[in-house]
């Protein structure tokens, strides 16, 4: 996996690739492979902490797994990118915003479903400042209730020195070439 930088005139977010994912993917079967595309959302505080769900699944294909991820889902019907990710943000964190803003990173890659059906999943990502850490669960789908067991709003130091799984495995590059940074790190070598 590399992240690279585009130029401005072409893109000036990241982009993580994953080596052998170029053209069209097929299932075991032959049958060409479903894109998987959504909106996730790097969700800041004040103190740049980012928010993360922990996913805990106890059955079906993804059994046993457990993980931390961005919030965010897959487009519905005709959305675009940036207003799915208002949706999802909505309907996962209780958070209402007019804009998610503009598109600040992307990835492709392999990944399997709950169900078991595996997808070419294409993944945009929005940064957006959060006000209130407060969180509402009021929106979510069942599966949301029955696989996102917590949240935590982690530093960007956590994020770095943490053996727990997350998704992206690159968020702190990506962080990082957003400029983010933890703010007690910040505040120290400012002294």
């Amino acid at each position: 996996m590399t992240v690279r930088g585009y130029t401005a005139r072409q893109r000036n977010y990241p982009t993580i690739c994953y080596p052998g994912l170029v053209g069209t993917h097929r299932t075991k079967q032959g049958k060409v492979m479903r894109r998987r595309p959504s909106a996730r959302l790097l969700v800041a505080d004040q103190d740049n902490r980012v928010l993360l769900f922990r996913f805990v699944h106890t059955g079906g294909a993804l059994a046993d797994q457990d993980y931390w991820a961005t919030p965010g889902g897959a487009l519905e019907n005709v959305e675009t990118f940036a207003e799915a990710g208002r949706r999802e943000l909505f309907e996962e964190t209780g958070i209402l915003v007019e804009d998610v803003g503009a598109q600040v990173a992307e990835r492709e890659f392999l990944l399997q479903l709950p169900d078991g059906e595996q997808v070419m999943a294409e993944e945009r990502y929005f940064l957006v400042r959060a006000a209130n850490p407060i969180l509402s669960r009021e929106h979510w789908t069942s599966l949301e209730q029955e696989v996102m067991a917590d949240h935590r709003w982690w530093s960007i130091h956590e994020l770095a020195s943490t053996d727990e799984v997350i998704f992206p495995e690159r968020l702190v590059a990506m962080l990082a070439s957003l400029g983010l940074e933890d703010q007690e790190k910040a505040a120290s070598a400012g002294s």
